[in-house]
């Protein structure tokens, strides 16, 4: 395994306010873990489970500590009884045996006595989380709480809907332009919504089935994925990778507004500046996309997803406050959301 070394890991951890950092190795499935629990003072650190490829050992470490921080201050901004942790598996080139291997992970879980809840990510599935449920109760988004993007995506449109409000005193979206950067689970779901109210869309996506899917269903224009940035509109929803709001893609923005689903849209906290320089309404990831965070504790509480959504709800109320005191403040959303943040932590 690659090394990091300490000096940097450290500091790293001290910069963003952890914490702790647990990693285990299992030879019988190749099973190499990373579990960052970031703060527990609000509650059990709840955070989804990552399983993928990564060039170094420093680059999984990093992407957790990362990662487990955002969570918790996810948790926070949403008022939620939840820290914030993550889980890094470093995906070999095959698994073997994938019941094994997340059983494996589901005994690690087990280990940390409930201080850590595990849930789906990126390159898990529910099939997995069942898994892991084989062996450690402090799991969610298994198959009895059933797809958590709809609930993700329907907080999304709430805080489309306070920006719209917000920006330009709307009561209703019917009539604007929106480009969905990513229409896969979350991104087809917030689709399909947006459509329903009369919104036109704009969409794009590597896989080009979900493209098409769009199109053929809510008469979406296709554009290639380096084109959303500057394409005409008046929201740009993010809805699949990180790091895509830079130095490169923001001056490309014709959008007035900023909001959607995917995790860590800055690839750096100025990048909200710059933003906010260009009097473009952002809306901070972690607040708008928390839905998928109260599905998951819905589940693991056994609450009803009717109690749920009606937090999910709540998103739209967040966002406003957000947004109002960015204008009084003067300051940008993404530095009121985390003065707020922090203050609950």
């Amino acid at each position: 395994m690659n090394t990091i070394p300490y000096d940097e890991l450290f500091a790293y951890a001290e910069k963003l306010g952890f914490g702790e950092l647990h990693v285990k190795f299992d030879q019988a499935t190749e099973l190499c873990a990373i579990i960052a629990i970031h703060s527990t003072k609000r509650g059990p650190a709840l955070g989804g489970c990552r399983c993928i490829e990564y060039a170094t050992t420093a680059d999984a470490i990093r992407d957790a500590l990362r990662l487990a921080r955002g969570m918790s201050y996810k948790a926070a901004i949403s008022n939620l009884p939840l820290g914030g942790g993550k889980t890094v598996l470093m995906k070999p080139k095959n698994i073997a045996n994938r019941n094994a291997y997340f059983e494996a992970f589901g005994r690690f879980v087990e280990d940390l006595g409930g201080r850590y809840i595990t849930a789906m990510d990126s390159g898990t599935e529910v099939s997995d989380m069942d898994a892991i449920a084989r062996s450690t109760r402090h799991v969610s988004t298994t198959s009895r709480g059933g797809d958590p993007g709809p609930f993700t995506a329907l907080g999304v449109l709430r805080g489309i809907e306070a920006a719209a409000k917000h920006k330009w005193q709307r009561s209703e979206l019917a009539g604007l332009t929106i480009a969905i950067q990513g229409v896969g689970h979350v991104g087809y779901s917030l689709a399909r919504d947006l459509h329903k109210l009369g919104v036109k869309l704009i969409v794009c996506d590597r896989n080009e089935a979900a493209v098409a899917r769009c199109q053929e269903e809510f008469g979406a224009q296709a554009v290639a994925a380096e084109d959303i940035y500057s394409v005409e509109c008046d929201i740009f929803a993010p809805c699949a990778l990180g790091a895509i709001l830079n130095d490169q893609t923001i001056p490309l923005l014709k959008a007035k507004i900023v909001a959607g689903s995917a995790n860590n849209q800055l690839a750096e906290p100025r990048h909200d500046v710059a933003l906010w320089e260009r009097d473009i309404l952002y809306a901070p990831d972690y607040a708008i996309n928390a839905g998928g965070l109260i599905h998951a504790l819905a589940e693991y509480q056994q609450s009803s997803m009717e109690e749920a959504s009606k937090h999910i709800n709540e998103i739209h109320d967040t966002l406003l406050t957000i947004f109002e005191r960015s204008a009084q403040e003067r300051k940008s959303t993404g530095e009121i959301a985390d003065i707020i943040a922090a203050e609950r932590l």
